[in-house]
């Protein structure tokens, strides 16, 4: 059985996108792109929202073929290729053979995922995130606070969602990010 976490950088002021949505702003140095292959390569599957599973696949199944790839990037590409993919989306038609569409959030559906035997998974995606916070879904936030302020954008958690998280793990890294890893507290359901 895995667990589900989440990887996000935010910003001081609890922004996961700028305005537009801005990413330009993530600090990810050869440090900390090694730390995020190191932890991405053992999962079983990425469940990502529409728009993150475009992203991801606009770049990420062909970026070693660039000449000036670095080697960070070059093994993240086939940490993403070797792993199957599930995107939620009610509009996507067709998707890669590694990927499955699910069109609606049913939590039994992802609890079962969950209890499969294998390792953890990874969820990204604003909006789908946002969904299982609410439905307490994920089992860990590894949160990567930029030192940056946007003043608006997307933000890390719905507005209207009240937890109680654990800080378990704090780790700086020499860019200035310093990634914090939450368990939910005793308040979940």
């Amino acid at each position: 059985m895995g667990k589900i976490f989440i990887t996000s950088s935010v910003s001081l002021d609890g922004y996961m996108e700028g305005p537009d949505r801005d990413i330009s702003w993530h600090r990810v140095d050869a440090e900390l792109h090694r730390h995020f292959n190191h932890l991405l390569a053992p999962v079983r599957a990425f469940i990502d929202g529409r728009v993150t599973h475009e992203l991801m696949q606009d770049y990420w199944p062909t970026a070693d073929q660039d000449p000036a790839a670095s080697p960070e990037i070059v093994e993240f590409a086939e940490i993403y290729r070797s792993k199957k993919k599930y995107v939620f989306s009610r509009t996507l038609e067709k998707v890669a053979d590694d990927t499955e569409i699910v069109r609606e959030l049913d939590p039994g559906w992802v609890r079962d995922l969950k209890a499969a035997p294998g390792a953890d998974l990874a969820l990204g995606g604003a909006n789908l995130m946002g969904q299982f916070m609410r439905h307490g879904l994920i089992d860990e936030y590894r949160l990567y606070l930029n030192p940056v302020v946007l003043g608006g954008g997307t933000p890390l958690f719905p507005q209207d969602l009240t937890m109680d998280l654990r800080l378990i793990e704090t780790h700086p890294f020499n860019d200035g990010v310093v990634e914090l890893v939450y368990r939910p507290g005793p308040n979940r359901s």
